[in-house]
């Protein structure tokens, strides 16, 4: 997606676009990739709503609403990032999708460094905790940058074993939302000389679906990621996913397997994620580790030949077929015996109609209750 330097009524419709609600950003990218700019998706998007069955109006970001988010972004010392822009970090923008829209607060530049993600167990040992900061503050000597989620436990030891080298913090929540409020100095720490990043908008509270996504980032911004303490049921067990996912590095440190705190990494180990003991066994992989390389467009992209030849009947079938649990899409044209391109154009109109929840990966479940309204 990146280009050229867009400009302020461009950066408007962009925002407007992804700050929609009922827009993910696999639906961002498919719109922006069948009609190429934001504006003619703007304009589409009652349309293709009603399409997908949605009864009542849909609740299109205006104008006014947006250059108020640009504004308080600005006020409050941060700036946002558009994913068509040539400064956008280029990790993030080989993700497929990259998130169409970032906050960022801070000096440091992601492009100018190698960076690792460390990620971990909120209710870390005391081994656990030292393990972490010792291993970011090592890694930070040799010049490498940590990336995670400033939550309680091995997050923030990592961020303050690396504050004085450089550390990326990614949050769930808006960028002036600091969570958990102890971390209140570290943030400050972080926004004054490392960098903070959110996909959420100035002012938002964090909900349960924000962390995966905040978790997709953490793992995005770096080449790979070290997992210490995490149990069975844990979401560094989803970054480590995310990571696998983006063609990144997954390590994770062993523990002991009376500690349900370390089933979760040893399980990674067991089930191949590279084992480290030391900041010099993920150096050694760091530094074999290739660049992923820059998503390609699908074949087969959203073709609005496709959306005409279905029809209210398609759309009820495909409904059908969705839970609340992740399913792949390539399931679902085999379920349905709809066409590929058909069934991704009805996904879309779904989403837009509150039917649906496209997701990164090539999944998709049935939507969220919120948006339903």
């Amino acid at each position: 997606m990146t280009g050229q330097t867009p400009s302020h009524s461009e950066r408007v419709d962009w925002l407007r676009l992804a700050r929609t609600r009922q827009v993910g950003p696999v639906t961002f990218n498919k719109l922006i990739q069948r009609f190429g700019n934001a504006a003619d998706a703007l304009d589409a998007l009652p349309d293709l709503a009603r399409k997908g069955g949605r009864s009542n109006a849909l609740r299109i970001v205006s104008r006014e609403q947006a250059e108020q988010e640009i504004e308080a972004t600005h006020d409050a010392g941060a700036r946002l990032q558009i994913a068509s822009e040539p400064d956008y970090p280029g990790l993030l923008a080989t993700l497929d999708p990259p998130p169409p829209v970032i906050t960022i607060r801070g000096p440091l530049v992601p492009d100018d460094h190698a960076c690792c993600a460390i990620v971990g167990s909120r209710n870390a040992s005391a081994i656990g905790l030292r393990f972490a900061r010792d291993m970011a503050a090592s890694l930070g000597r040799a010049e490498i940058v940590i990336v995670s989620g400033l939550a309680r436990g091995i997050d923030g030891a990592a961020h303050a074993g690396a504050l004085e080298t450089g550390t990326i913090a990614v949050l769930a929540g808006g960028i002036d939302h600091i969570y958990p409020p102890e971390h209140a100095d570290l943030y400050g720490d972080i926004g004054e000389s490392g960098l903070l990043v959110t996909e959420s908008a100035i002012g938002t509270s964090p909900t349960a679906r924000d962390f995966p996504r905040r978790n997709r980032l953490i793992s995005g911004l770096a080449l790979g990621t070290v997992v210490i303490e995490a149990a069975l049921r844990s979401g560094s067990l989803i970054t480590a996913r995310f990571a696998a996912e983006q063609g990144r590095e997954v390590m994770a440190a062993p523990g002991s397997p009376l500690d349900p705190r370390a089933k979760g990494s040893n399980r990674l180990i067991r089930d191949g994620a590279a084992l480290v003991e030391d900041a010099n066994d993920v150096l050694d992989i760091l530094h074999q580790a290739k660049r992923p390389a820059t998503a390609e467009p699908p074949a087969e992209p959203y073709d609005p030949a496709d959306a005409e030849t279905g029809d209210g009947t398609d759309h009820d079938r495909l409904q059908s077929l969705l839970s609340p649990s992740p399913v792949p899409i390539d399931e679902l044209v085999r379920q349905s015996g709809l066409p590929p391109g058909l069934v991704h154009a009805i996904l879309l109109e779904l989403e837009l109609a509150g039917r649906a929840n496209v997701l990164p990966g090539g999944n998709v479940q049935q939507a969220w209750p919120e948006d339903q309204d």
